[in-house]
């Protein structure tokens, strides 16, 4: 998950001041929610102008933002941001889905096994066409076990999500696919 804390004011002290004061309290209330990879991602302090018909823009005031991402289970996702947002985050930048990294690697193992048992397959349909049999493996090439890439959530289908049920911000993950690809030189 990724959100802000964005402030503005008439002067960049008081802007930059207020940003820091909500994203401790942001932060103390995520520490204590046992995220995983909790960390600030960015720092931002810009000029903010407005831009009149006559051309000249006019210095307006600051706003500061400060950026924040984590790691949650989906389950949890949704009660840690509407507490998020309650403790002082302004924005949320997205949602990305990642298996843990025990689920990728069991999916890995088996993308590799079923990867094995399909070049087994076609080697044997083209060796019984052939009135061959397949003797020994005389090597073996793995390609990939590609990780899955994250998921991600558009900021605006989260906040339709978010609108549609004022309770609690619904999160739903989706499936990750993981391939792999082997070569086998088979003895026939």
């Amino acid at each position: 998950i990724r959100l802000a804390i964005e402030v503005s004011a008439k002067t960049p002290t008081k802007a930059q001041q207020e940003a820091a004061r909500r994203s401790t309290q942001v932060i103390n209330y995520l520490k204590t929610q046992q995220l995983e990879k909790l960390q600030t991602t960015g720092i931002n302090l810009n000029p903010t102008y407005n831009y009149p018909s006559n051309g000249n823009p006019q210095l307006t005031g600051y706003t500061a933002t400060n950026s924040i991402s984590f790691r949650v289970t989906t389950d949890r996702a949704g009660a840690i941001l509407d507490a998020a947002v309650k403790n002082g985050a302004t924005r949320i930048d997205g949602v990305s889905f990642v298996a843990s990294e025990q689920a990728i690697s069991t999916a890995q193992i088996q993308a590799l096994k079923q990867a094995t048992q399909d070049a087994q397959r076609q080697a044997d349909a083209v060796l019984e066409t052939l009135n061959l049999q397949r003797k020994e493996v005389i090597g073996i090439k793995i390609d990939s076990a590609s990780n899955p890439n994250p998921i991600p959530l558009a900021q605006e289908a989260m906040k339709a999500r978010a609108d549609a049920n004022a309770t609690s911000t619904p999160v739903v993950g989706g499936e990750q696919q993981v391939e792999a690809a082997v070569t086998l030189d088979i003895g026939y």
